[in-house]
């Protein structure tokens, strides 16, 4: 009796890129030495955002089994990953989704392992996010989070467990496996937000619709945090701070909003006040906070 052939694991990897060809090359390098289950199709998809430096081209040459995808030049991250997103699933229907940052350097075996770890669960619907460190190995940088004050929904990392999934509330997605289930459930990131915040906000979705968030066991790549200093310095015209109070980049004071009065409504009015102090009034920031990770 012949035995029938295993099914095939579709998996897409995402990823945008914008004028940063170097660490995109180093991450690329990483996704496509990756060793994933015989079983397992990875197909790996880049949005360039019409970088300037010639990342797109770059890419097709040095990197050719990646779709790249040409973006607008105006769509941010959480924009840029949207419309790759559903580019995607209208040209196949796919298992798993692995929403990667082109900063990221993935450890050997990164993607096998998130395969692996998904199986640990008994559930169906789960995103499981894969923890980083910095360039040092001494720090988490990005991963899973849970929510340590659940009126201002301040958090804090947690570090992974070498053996067994860790349930958690908010996650980055510098690698972020997400399911077709979860999917099917609660579509893609939400067009509420340009740059940031999308992640929080997906995973937080996840967990009100009763789909699950995870961290996987292990770490799974090297991904310094490009995000430390959360306002702009006193000396700085007042102009060009309140430009950044509103700039998708900076403090993003409207999907900011969005996201607080969604998740954490009793915040809502403190997190204005916040926002608008580290705008109108940083020198206390300057004198009282030397440094302070983002924390939305």
């Amino acid at each position: 009796m012949t035995t029938p052939p295993r099914p095939v694991t579709k998996l897409a990897v995402l990823s945008c890129s914008y004028n940063r060809k170097k660490k995109t090359a180093r991450f690329l390098t990483s996704l496509v030495n990756q060793q994933v289950p015989e079983n397992c199709r990875m197909d790996i998809y880049l949005l360039d955002d019409n970088s300037p430096d010639g990342t797109a081209d770059y890419v097709q040459s040095e990197f050719p089994a990646v779709h790249v995808v040409e973006g607008s030049g105006s769509l941010f991250w959480a924009g840029g990953m949207r419309t790759l997103w559903q580019h995607v699933m209208n040209k196949d229907t796919y298992d798993f989704f692995l929403l990667c940052n082109d900063d990221v350097m993935l450890f050997d075996g990164a993607v096998r392992h998130l395969l692996s770890a998904h199986s640990l669960s008994m559930y169906r619907g789960n995103i499981i996010l894969g923890t980083v460190q910095d360039s040092e190995g001494s720090t988490i940088t990005y991963g899973g989070q849970k929510i340590v004050n659940k009126i201002t929904g301040d958090t804090v990392n947690i570090p992974p467990n070498p053996l067994e999934l860790i349930p958690c509330e908010i996650g980055n997605a510098n690698i972020m496996l997400v399911d077709k289930t979860t999917v099917d459930k609660i579509g893609i990131l939400s067009s509420s937000y340009t740059h940031g915040i999308a992640d929080y906000d997906y995973t937080l979705t996840a967990l009100k619709n009763g789909l699950k968030v995870w961290i996987a066991p292990g770490y799974y790549g090297v991904c310094d945090n490009d995000h430390v200093i959360t306002w702009l310095p006193q000396r700085t015209p007042l102009k060009k701070r309140i430009e950044y109070l509103y700039s998708p980049k900076g403090l993003a004071y409207n999907e900011h909003m969005v996201y607080v009065k969604r998740h954490f409504p009793l915040s809502a009015p403190i997190t204005h006040v916040k926002l608008w102090v580290k705008t109108l009034f940083p020198i206390m920031y300057d004198v009282f906070k030397k440094e302070e990770r983002v924390k939305v």
